[in-house]
């Protein structure tokens, strides 16, 4: 198993997580992921990148079966309004591609929030910043390696 810088972070900070990897070819989508892992769904998270008319970025974590409410995520920060940063953009703000995009070891830290139904779960699971690999954690040790606010952020 390789080490991301995800879990470089996690180990630092003296978070237990544990990792999944899978071949990347086959799952395609974030549902397709939590399949392939064998995992509820409503605990896989993907990490959405958006930018406000501030011109701030915010990171945002939904489950993969979710779609982001635009209108909430702004809410949630306090901006008019944010829109999804161009896939082009990804990776000279973040450092991470698409689909392998972790809320853990970004080229800068941006304010994070996580959907609310989080809370309701013993764990989440989200990229570990590699295409293919997933780190699981629970949202209190999440806590020791990022800062992060809860908020509803679904449709």
């Amino acid at each position: 198993m390789i080490k991301t810088n995800a879990m470089r972070i996690l180990d630092k900070n003296n978070v237990k997580y544990k990792t999944y990897s899978y071949d990347s070819s086959k799952a395609i989508s974030g549902i397709e992921v939590a399949q392939t892992l064998n995992q509820n769904p409503e605990y896989v998270f993907k990490t959405l990148v958006t930018v406000a008319k501030s011109k701030n970025h915010y990171v945002f974590l939904v489950p993969v079966a979710e779609e982001l409410d635009l209108k909430k995520a702004a809410s949630a920060v306090g901006e008019k309004s944010v829109e999804m940063l161009k896939q082009k953009d990804l990776f000279n703000l973040t450092g991470y591609v698409h689909g392998g995009c972790s809320p853990l070891g970004m080229k800068k830290f941006f304010t994070t929030v996580i959907d609310i139904s989080a809370q309701n779960h013993p764990i989440i699971i989200f990229s570990a910043g590699k295409i293919g690999y997933q780190i699981e954690t629970t949202l209190a040790d999440l806590s020791k390696a990022i800062t992060y606010t809860l908020a509803p952020l679904t449709l």
